[in-house]
Parts: structure tokens; sequence; C-alpha cells
């Protein structure tokens, strides 16, 4: 390795390079090949058979390969005074230049044009021990000004064209290799690359391979890491190693031992005037060591760049979600040149400055013309429109079991989006969903997550149209409910205090309330559930279960009975399990038996409840004479009998105050003018109803002849009832005689004087003096007189 050469071998070098006409040389680095590189198919190919492009010319390469120009009529005759030195043919296999493809290997550009400090044909193809092919071109002074080596240069490479921009800015990528990063050469060994240009009408070149912020030209000794391809610190340490790709191995893709990243080379030029550019590369110190240039196919840009509002070239595709509306800018604005917008092909109806709003998915077309030129400048750019799905925050509770430990994250997607098709990604980390990498969960269906914990999820409709949205999750032991009761049996009517346990809050399958007390009466058996739910809103697997009883009714067979003072009832307050009594007498027993009005209570108590009951004892009506009929010293009573206790009973009596009785209410052989004191009874009680009847028994034929026999009408017997009153009428209602307690006695006169012979009538009235009871009496008398 270089930095191991004795110093005399050093001494050596540099005498020679001073005092010496010779180039001085450096023995090639043979380079061990390993089983990977000599690997068949991991390196690109250059200049090989079978692309058409290994046969092109410089020129050909410039306008069909870099510029990528094709058989478009207004770039080729854009391109002139296209030269490459040194200028051997292409059909020189020898030849510093030529066409290059990645073929299987990895190379970052898939094709383009290569210049080398030698043979273009031994950077690739198969694997090559050493490059070193001195071209003897020397050095070039444009070279030399852009990139101030500090050693002379060598084999210098060039390649130059004129071209025409129809833009403002030129670009394209490119990227170095050198045999040259071997040991400490490095440090010393500035082989470099220039792309240089400047008006064809004169001027200075403007190198345009520069590195970003002014790092400085493109070299060897501007472009390494710290360590050689040994691993061995370099004495200059490093410089711009951030362009530096890696050595070879373990980067295999040339037989070059190292390379930078791509690189792009980037100048501001006026649209419609000719420019140089010059392509040079050379190594530096001596020929001993190669290097290359790899120009990217395609990416010599000489047109017009699409921008977005930064200012950043937009790709030929971009993604527009929800139709927002995309400022697009063209990268050309000068106010001598004419534009015009095409959608779709059509052109954009006032759509002539470098800006246009693309407020809908389509192809988007700028044509800018040069005045007098009728090759206009082009750029495209397709938008494709999608429709973000809609999504919103969310959370997710896990009611943990024994069973159930992990979250089931597809039980969220209801809750974030009822977008059809939409496709969900879960991340744990916030960077990884923005940016929608392959680090989401890969089992959502059994996810290991915390109380608490933040998922990101992007929401999209399966293609470019997403929405980020935060997942909480909750995790909660599921609660287990039990319920009591105040009771478990109790009388009809009766309340109850149903307390649940085990939840926050409670679902009753009963009641529409949530809290843990309920009060509820009851009428008949009823069975309650409740679920108990907990603080995060789990709901216990199972519901407590709890069945209040009630009991039969208690319903004694007590109703209002009658009686009539005397009688005695018996009060029943009916049998039923378990009854015990108290009655507002004190007696216990189920009856008990009274012989007063009044109202009587009991209280029943069956072991779950007591209810108190009342029954009334009322007097009965007692039956009573409504018809006396007396005749030949018969009496027929007649009798109403109103019902006890709705029973209607068999009645009895009496003509002697209730000495005898018998249940016939017909009396033979009573004694005429007589006072009978008559009762009526109920069989069995002492319900009756009494009446003074007075058999009065009147001849209703008078004759006053002085036999002694119905000589008068004599109601002396009637005399000693109360109010007793009475009258004679003749057949035309005129009073002819008054009775009185003094004239109770009537002998067919009136005022001394006789009545002739006729029928008359009579009337009178007297009132019992025990019951009160008035007696009205009428009929018809024959009068016979001797005339």
């Amino acid at each position: 390795m270089k930095r191991y050469l004795p110093f005399f071998f050093l001494f050596l070098i540099i005498s020679t390079s001073l005092f010496s006409q010779t180039i001085p040389t450096r023995k090639p680095h043979i380079r061990k090949q390993s089983a990977l590189t000599a690997k068949a198919g991991t390196l690109i190919d250059v200049n090989a058979p079978g692309y058409n492009e290994s046969s092109f010319t410089m020129e050909q390469l410039v306008k069909d390969v870099l510029i990528s120009s094709g058989t478009n009529s207004c770039i080729t005759p854009s391109v002139s005074n296209v030269v490459v030195t040194p200028n051997l043919p292409a059909s020189n296999t020898e030849r510093a230049w030529g066409y290059f493809h990645k073929a299987n290997s990895n190379f970052p550009f898939k094709d383009g044009i290569m210049l080398i400090t030698g043979k273009a044909r031994r950077a690739g193809n198969t694997p090559d021990s050493g490059l070193s092919d001195p071209l003897g071109t020397g050095s070039d002074p444009d070279l030399v000004a852009a990139t101030s080596p500090s050693k002379p240069l060598y084999d210098a490479v060039i390649l130059e064209f004129d071209f025409v921009p129809t833009s403002s800015q030129v670009k394209f990528n490119y990227l170095m290799a050198s045999e040259e990063y071997t040991g400490t050469f490095p440090c010393g060994y500035a082989d470099s690359f220039a792309l240089l240009i400047r008006p064809s009408t004169g001027g200075p070149y403007t190198n345009m391979a520069v590195l970003p912020n002014a790092g400085g030209p493109v070299s060897v000794t501007n472009i390494h890491p710290a360590n050689d391809n040994s691993g061995f610190p370099l004495y200059c340490g490093a410089v711009n190693a951030q362009y530096f790709a890696g050595y070879n191995p373990p980067i295999i893709d040339t037989n070059l031992n190292g390379r930078t990243i791509p690189l792009t080379a980037t100048a501001t030029v006026v649209a419609g005037q000719q420019y140089h550019f010059k392509m040079v590369i050379a190594d530096a110190g001596d020929p001993g060591y190669d290097s290359a240039v790899f120009l990217e196919g395609g990416s010599f840009n000489i047109g017009v760049d699409l921008l977005d509002p930064s200012g950043a070239t937009l790709p030929s595709d971009i993604n527009v979600c929800d139709n927002v509306p995309q400022v697009i800018t063209a990268s050309v604005s000068d106010p001598n040149l004419l534009y015009q917008w095409f959608f779709n092909g059509v052109p954009v109806n006032g759509a002539i400055t470098n800006t246009i709003t693309a407020t809908q998915p389509g192809t988007y077309t700028i044509e800018v013309k040069v005045p007098g030129n009728p090759c206009p400048g082009k750029a495209t750019i397709q938008i494709h429109g999608g429709t973000t799905p809609v999504a919103q925050d969310a959370t997710l509770l896990l009611c943990s079991t024994p069973d159930i430990t992990t979250f089931d994250l597809s039980n969220a997607i209801p809750s974030i989006s009822t977008t059809p098709g939409a496709v969900f990604h879960f991340y744990v980390n916030q960077a990884d969903a923005i940016a929608q990498n392959n680090s989401y969960i890969t089992t959502p269906l059994n996810y290991n997550g915390s109380d608490g914990q933040i998922l990101y999820v992007v929401v999209s409709n399966g293609g470019f149209c997403s929405k980020l949205i935060k997942l909480k999750l909750l995790k909660e032991t599921t609660p287990k409910a039990t319920v009591t009761s105040s009771r478990i049996k109790i009388c009809p009517g009766e309340s109850v205090s149903l307390t649940a346990t085990g939840g926050t809050t409670y679902l009753w399958n009963n009641f529409l309330g949530t809290g843990g007390t309920q009060t509820v009466t009851l009428f008949n058996t009823t069975t309650f559930t409740v679920y108990a739910i907990g603080a995060k809103g789990c709901k216990s697997l199972q519901p407590a279960t709890i069945i209040v009883e009630v009991v039969p009714e208690i319903v004694p067979p007590l109703k209002d009975v009658e009686m009539c003072i005397g009688d005695r009832v018996i009060l029943d307050a009916g049998a039923g399990p378990g009854y015990k009594y108290l009655w507002s007498t004190g007696a216990t027993t189920q009856t008990i038996t009274v012989d007063q009005w009044g109202i009587y209570t009991v209280e029943i108590d069956n072991g779950y409840c007591k209810r108190p009951f009342s029954v009334k004892v009322m007097g009965a009506a007692s039956p009573f004479v409504s018809n006396l009929n007396y005749g030949n010293g018969t009496l027929t009573i007649t009798a109403e009998n109103p019902p006890i206790n709705n029973i209607q009973g068999v009645l009895e009596y009496s003509i002697d105050g209730g000495i005898l009785w018998q249940q016939s209410n017909i009396f033979t052989g009573l004694q005429n003018n007589t006072t009978y004191h008559i009762q009526v009874r109920v069989v069995g009680t002492h319900c009756v109803g009494a009446l003074e009847f007075f058999t009065l028994n009147i001849s209703n034929i008078i004759t006053p002849n002085q036999d002694g026999i119905n000589d008068v009408l004599d109601l002396k017997a009637l005399g000693d009832f109360k109010n007793f009153t009475g009258s004679i009428y003749d057949r035309y209602g005129v009073e002819m005689f008054r009775f009185s307690k003094q004239q109770p006695i009537w002998d067919g006169t009136v005022g001394g004087k006789r009545l002739p012979t006729a029928t008359y009538w009579y009337k009178f009235n007297f009132e019992y003096p025990k019951s009160k009871a008035q007696m009205n009496w009428s009929g018809w008398i024959l009068l016979k007189n001797r005339e």
C-alpha cells in the first residue's frame, strides 16, 4: 500500500518529478479478486455486445442516451459540434469512452455515457486486476483552472458539444469512480472531473460539477472517508465523506476501487442562447491509476422543469388527494418567452403564464417558446387523483379476562372510519406512521398494548391517499356483578331495595337508571338482572340475578255481618301457611265470637309480612208484620223478612208475646175483641218484630128492638186505646153518628130519632199504646128499625 513506501523511494519519486522530464509512474494496484468480485453479473456492462448503444458514435450517445432526445426533431438540431478526445471511433475496443449499462449489478444508474482515463471496456464486464492504461493525452488547462490540482494532470478525456437550451436551467446526474481510492492515495492524487459551460460566443467557463454548499470540485482528494480501503486511518483525515459511496469491496459494481454517490451538476442559462459544454476528467500526478466519470442516461435536462411552491422540482407523476389545488410553476421565468398550458392535451384558455393551479387529476403540460423558434421547451406532469377516507380519532377498550389479555385492533375500525374499502395500518411510533413504512403492527388481532397507550393509524384508500389519526387504548379488568335485596320474600304491594356491586355504574334490565341502588314496589314474583359497568365502560360478562318472591296475598274471608241485639256471630280470619293472628279484642285465634255491634280488626302475620284487616258487625233489620187478617177466630199474619248478611232466614210466629212459637203464620181459636201480642222472628236469632192486635168483632147488623140481641153497635172495648175516633155514614157520606170514649155505643138513632132501615158505613181509628201502631177500620152495617 502507498503509505508504507520507504522514504528513499518517496524521495526518488519526488526527485524524478522535479528534475527529470520523464512522466512519473506508479505500479498499478493489483486487486485480489474475491469470490464475490468474480461472480458473474455483479459488474456493469461497458461497450458490451448485445446493446445497440455500444456501437453508437459519441454524437449518438449525447443525443440519444445522455439527452434522450430520440427522434425529437426539435432537440436534435439543437445539439451540434460533438467532439470526444481522444477521438477513437466507436469500433475501437480500446477507446476511453462508451456506453454503460447496469446489467444485474447494483449500480445506481441504469445506463449512460462513460469517460475514463484508460480503456473503457476494463471498467466492467468481468473482473480486471488493474486498469492503468496511459492515454498520452496530457493535461487540460480548463480542468486545471476549474480544479486547481496539486499535481500535474495526465490522460485527459474530453467530451464537448454545443446546445441551445429552451430553459433557464440545465442539469444532469453523474458520479466519479477511481482506482486512486487505494491506500493513502486519496490524500495526494487529485484525479478530477469538471463539467464546464460557457456561451458559445465566448467568455469564461463555469464548472457545473461542484459539491453543494461551496464544497469544492469533484476530485479524489476532495471526496474520501477517514480510513483507507484496508480500514487504516488516512493521515489527511476525511474530506466530504458524505459524498463517498464506498470502497470496492464491499461495493462491487465496477472494477474501480471506490466511487462517489450520485451527484447533480446544475447551471443557470439563458433560454434560446447557444452554450458550449465541456466535460473533462484526468489523472493527477501520473497516469498509473485510472479514474472515470459516469453520466446518467436521460438525466441531461435542457428543457423546462416544473416546480412546487417551495421551488423544488416536481417529479413526472404526483399523487393528489381530494382535489387539493396544486400550484405548478415552470422553471423558466422570462418575459421574453411565450407560455401555454395544456390539460389532457387541450390548451387551457387564458393559461399563458409560467404558473397554473391544477384543480383536478389529469396531465398538465406547458410549452415554452423562444420567439422565432418553432421548437418549444416542454414539461409535463401527471396528477393522479384519489380520495382520502373519512377517519377520526378513536378509543378502543379492552375488557380483560384471564383468557383475554390482548387487543384486537380490528374492533376499532368501525369507530375510526366507515369508508368502504379503507385500509388500516397501526403504528406504535408516530415517526413510522408519518413515513408510512413497513414498521406497522403485523399482528393487529392480538396486540399486547397497555392502558392509555396511543397508537397511530394510517387510514388509506389502498393507494396514496391517507389520513393519520390517533387510537387511544384503554384497558380495564372486566367487572363481576353482584346484587342483593333488602328482602327476598314480600307481600304484594310491599317495596324492596336492590343493591348492585362490582361496577361504577350499572345496566339494569328492569330499570332505566344506572345507579347501584333501586327501590321497587312489587305485586308479582320478579326476577331482577343487572350488569356491572366499569369506570372505563367494561361490562360484566354475565349479569347478576336475584328473584324477589311475592308470597300469596293474605285474603281473609272476613265480611261485614249483621246481627240483632242478643245474637252472637263468629268472625273468621281465614287459614293460611304460617298465619298468626292478633285481634283487636286481644284474641290470637283464627276465629272469635262477638255479641256486640262495632268494628273489629285483626292483624295477620304470614312470617314475611303483616297486614291488618277490619270487619263491621252491624245491626240487622228485624222482620215486621205487614198485614193481619182476622175473622171467625182465625188470624193470618203476613210479615216482611229482610235478609240478614244476604241470607233469607226462615220466620216463626208467636201471638202470646214470645212464649210459644210456630212456623205457620195462621192462628185459630182466637177470642173476639181481645188484644194479642204478636211477634215474628228469624229462626235461631233474636231479630224480632212485635205488634199488638185487637180481635175486633163487629156484627154487621143491628136490630134495636130491645130483645137483647144486636140492639146496638158497642165499641166500649176500643175506648182504652189511644186516639180512639170513629163515625157512621149514610150512603151519601153524611156523618150520622160520631164515636168517642164518652159515646162508644150507637143504637141506630140520631139525636134520639130512629134512622130508617138501611145500610150504613162505619170508620174508626185507634193507636196501640206499645207499638204506636195506628189501626184504621172501616166497613158496612145493616140497620133494621121497626116502622
